[in-house]
């Protein structure tokens, strides 16, 4: 499986990094080792003094396709999820200023939260999708899935022309405005709606 990755998808995240609204969406891939372990808490790496946490939905991908066309984009998921895209900030900042990939920065062990699946039937519209995150107890992000400007089945469309999408890949939809750095004891809690997706602790 594979971790297919959106950045820059809502516009309030690429304001407050100063980032350049792209034409197309940025995608960028997360090997199956940068998943943190279920009931495994998220240990800061030592290459990095500024790990921050984007909230993302998920979408996992249920049979083998290619060049998807977006009306049958709907077909190849059918559960919905939430989770984190940890980033070393300082250490994707030093990478983009001299034009070489991210990955050391996004997909190093861990760097990934995968929390629970639930059907997207649970959801009137997915394109309307309520969710948040608390750290200590404090809402740090939230976001709403209208706001995307590449939505869901939109995102499907375009990622395979790239990439052969297969069962189990999941689709990391990108951040809404509110990452932030984490610190030892922080408490990370996902919420889609009222219900709570994955609960972390930071060491």
């Amino acid at each position: 499986m594979k971790l297919i990755c959106i950045g820059r998808n809502y516009t309030d995240h690429i304001e407050e990094l100063d980032n350049e609204k792209p034409k197309d969406p940025v995608v960028f891939i997360k090997p199956d080792t940068s998943i943190l372990l279920k009931k495994q808490p998220f240990f800061i790496p030592d290459f990095s003094n500024d790990i921050h946490h984007e909230l993302e939905v998920l979408v996992k991908i249920n049979r083998v396709g290619k060049h998807i066309d977006r009306k049958f984009a709907h077909k190849y998921y059918e559960e919905i999820g939430l989770g984190i895209d940890f980033t070393a900030r300082d250490l994707q900042t030093k990478l983009k200023e001299k034009g070489l990939p991210w990955e050391k920065a996004k997909a190093f062990d861990g760097a990934a939260v995968v929390g629970k699946w639930v059907s997207k039937d649970n959801f009137k519209d997915v394109d309307d999708i309520d969710f948040h995150l608390e750290k200590n107890g404090d809402t740090v992000q939230k976001g709403n899935t209208m706001f995307m400007l590449w939505k869901i089945n939109e995102l499907i469309e375009y990622v395979s022309k790239y990439f052969t999408l297969k069962i189990g890949d999941v689709i990391f939809t990108g951040t809404p405005a509110g990452v932030g750095s984490v610190k030892p004891d922080d408490v990370l809690t996902g919420y889609i709606g009222d219900d709570q997706f994955f609960s972390i602790k930071v060491k």
